[in-house]
């Protein structure tokens, strides 16, 4: 049975994450909102403090959590689900400046999902971005055409790369390649590739609606020649399901991104409900309230909706249980609902929302990218259909 009560052993990360949001996080929001580009230095103390909590087991970023160990008897609350109740709080906080955090990279969960133990211990305390999207080639990763030629000892990486998430400034980019274009998907790997590297050149920092805090960047890699031991997974052309393994790490986390920043602007509009004197009743049926009541009645219901799903997905996680269903379950929930929400109460509170007297207009821009990223809401449509029609990816487009 899962049992989806946030544990107590918990309850000390949650109030720690949510300490760090309040104190880091809301009070400089719109400031690197307005200052694009700028690199947070704020940062640095909370990333070291972060990484102290983490080496004690009670880390609350977003970097990945790997799985691995023997299933003991019962249900198990740990790291995964540990590192998503993190990561709501943190964005309710600030989601661009979470994704700005050191080491806390989306490459980062891609390297816990698939690297091997040699690997952990090189990258460890490195930050990682993650590179999927090309120019040409958007939700479908298996259509990627940056390739990846083996020459002796070394792969040879050539192609584009756009909107990498902290490409600027983390220390290595996860690059996804294809060993064999004619190979489809099942040759699709994916490589770290030092910043420095010869040949991989940054081309520009991208303007953004939302998230404005975090870079995103495109690259250009040229005959870049990055050494066989920075494959993550196995070498051989035998499915896509290795690589494809990082996004059940980090989807329930882009899901969690979507929920904190979600609560957020719940909390803000029930307050300026109320002190508008539109209580919100709790007792008494949606359709006798005012309409404005009745409306964010209907939002924080979906919201708990995206929060269990988001929990199950981390919970399935923790127990070793397939989660790949769960995961496109609660990052198309979430994306959806943070979107609406967002949108929703931009428009219960009038100008107070529409204004940059208050952060709803942000919470807006940033939610966005939400439903977009680690695969746009169509694709998990599409995943989830599969998943419970049972059909392939050949079958069902």
């Amino acid at each position: 049975m899962i049992n989806l009560d946030v544990p107590a052993k918990f309850a000390q990360l949650v109030d720690q994450a949510h300490q760090a949001a309040a104190e880091f996080f809301r009070p400089h929001s719109r400031k690197y909102d307005q200052a694009e580009h700028t690199y947070p230095r704020e940062l640095d103390m909370l990333a070291a403090l972060l990484d102290g909590l983490a080496a004690s087991g009670g880390g609350a970023g977003a970097g990945g959590v790997r799985r691995g160990g023997t299933q003991a008897a019962g249900n198990q609350n740990g790291a995964n689900l540990r590192l998503l109740l993190g990561t709501i709080e943190m964005c309710w906080g600030d989601v661009g400046l979470l994704l700005s955090m050191p080491r806390q990279g989306l490459g980062n969960a891609a390297i816990a999902s698939v690297a091997n133990d040699e690997q952990l211990a090189r990258y460890q305390g490195k930050w990682a971005a993650m590179a999927i999207t090309e120019p040409d080639t958007g939700s479908d990763s298996g259509a990627i055409r940056t390739t990846a030629v083996l020459d002796g000892d070394h792969y040879v990486l050539n192609g584009e790369k756009i909107f990498v998430t902290a490409g600027e400034r983390a220390d290595c980019v996860v690059v996804w390649a294809t060993l064999d274009r004619s190979q489809g998907k099942a040759a699709i790997k994916s490589f770290v590739v030092d910043r420095g590297t010869p040949g991989f050149t940054l081309v520009r920092l991208e303007h953004k609606l939302g998230i404005r805090a975090s870079d995103t960047a495109h690259f250009r890699l040229e005959d870049v020649r990055v050494h066989k031991d920075n494959l993550l997974g196995s070498p051989d052309i035998q499915g896509f399901a290795g690589v494809m393994q990082t996004f059940d790490n980090t989807r329930p986390l882009v899901a969690a991104m979507a929920v904190g920043v979600a609560r957020a602007a719940l909390e803000e509009t029930h307050r300026i409900l109320t002190e508008a004197g539109i209580p919100i009743d709790y007792d008494r049926p949606a359709l006798t309230q005012p309409a404005a009541a009745a409306t964010y009645l209907q939002l924080e219901a979906d919201w708990e909706a995206a929060y269990l799903l988001s929990l199950q997905a981390a919970w399935m996680a923790d127990n070793r249980k397939p989660n790949s269903l769960q995961a496109s379950m609660a990052k198309a929930k979430a994306g959806r609902t943070a979107t609406d929400i967002t949108l929703r109460c931009v428009e219960l509170t009038g100008s107070l929302g529409y204004s940059e007297n208050s952060l709803l207009e942000k919470w807006a821009r940033d939610s966005k990218i939400l439903d977009i990223f680690e695969g746009t809401q169509q694709i998990q449509q599409l995943i989830v259909a599969r998943r419970l029609l049972g059909k392939s990816s050949t079958e069902l487009k």
